[in-house]
């Protein structure tokens, strides 16, 4: 499954689409073909013209982020959840470093209530998500990033083994019975949140959902916008991703409901 997931993903993200219709344009003109390579022409056209030159991604990347609003902060706090996904594994095996990637607002979030609640447990939730396995995972750079910062290791739960969300909800169950820890707040990016909390919620496992990490400013509309085409193209690809999750682990019986909110 995990490996299914992988590779479904790299041929069926707009881009790698893009480049498969052009592909077999090519073939098909090759071959004569003429109208399977004009059709396939045609298509890549259009994919590329949304995922570059339109607000689809980030009309879509919205909706996801608005499905839970975050509450205000609480009274007291016993632990919370960090899913993995806020650092960049590949150049922090190399360098022994605590390199960020754009998700890093979750360690952003968690870092200040961490400091608002000192008696709060943080639970970091990430192995190697890469189909390799060679590089270190969230949870083991957390150990070296919290501490930079006056955390305590005492304070820190690490979960070293999972490589997608559903694992991350398993294996986190576990940790948190063997610790008496409930309830806990769930941080992570607000676009993943509807994936994350159903999952959870199909486990049994009760969380305060806290999204961070927004990408939209919350008016988002359809149309078009040639100004930005790289925020564009990593928005959607995010959105679609989102969207195969959701679908992907519906269809599997990893959730209870299609677009948990």
């Amino acid at each position: 499954m995990f490996l299914f997931s992988k590779l479904v993903w790299v041929f069926g993200q707009p881009l790698s689409l893009a480049f498969l219709f052009v592909l077999l344009a090519v073939l098909a003109g090759l071959v004569r073909w003429r109208a399977t390579s004009l059709a396939s022409s045609t298509i890549a056209g259009l994919i590329l013209f949304a995922t570059l030159y339109t607000t689809l991604g980030n009309f879509l990347l919205e909706g996801l982020e608005d499905r839970f609003l975050k509450p205000q902060d609480p009274a007291d706090l016993q632990c919370m959840i960090v899913l993995g996904g806020a650092f960049e594994n590949e150049v922090n095996t190399a360098r022994h470093g605590v390199e960020l990637n754009a998700g890093a607002d979750r360690l952003v979030e968690a870092l200040r209530l961490a400091q608002k609640y000192p008696l709060a447990r943080i639970l970091i939730s990430g192995g190697d998500g890469s189909i390799s396995g060679i590089y270190e995972g969230d949870a083991v750079i957390s150990a070296r990033f919290f501490p930079m910062f006056g955390i305590g290791q005492e304070r820190l739960l690490e979960e070293t083994t999972s490589r997608t969300t559903f694992e991350n909800a398993m294996n986190t169950k576990e940790l948190l019975a063997s610790q008496g820890l409930s309830n806990c707040l769930l941080i992570t990016s607000g676009y993943h949140m509807p994936r994350s909390v159903g999952i959870f919620r199909k486990l049994g496992i009760d969380v305060v959902p806290w999204p961070t990490d927004y990408r939209t400013e919350g008016q988002e509309s359809l149309g078009l916008d040639f100004t930005q085409p790289n925020r564009n193209s990593q928005n959607l690809a995010t959105a679609i991703r989102e969207w195969f999750g959701l679908v992907g682990y519906y269809l599997a019986g990893r959730t209870s409901e299609l677009y948990p909110g």
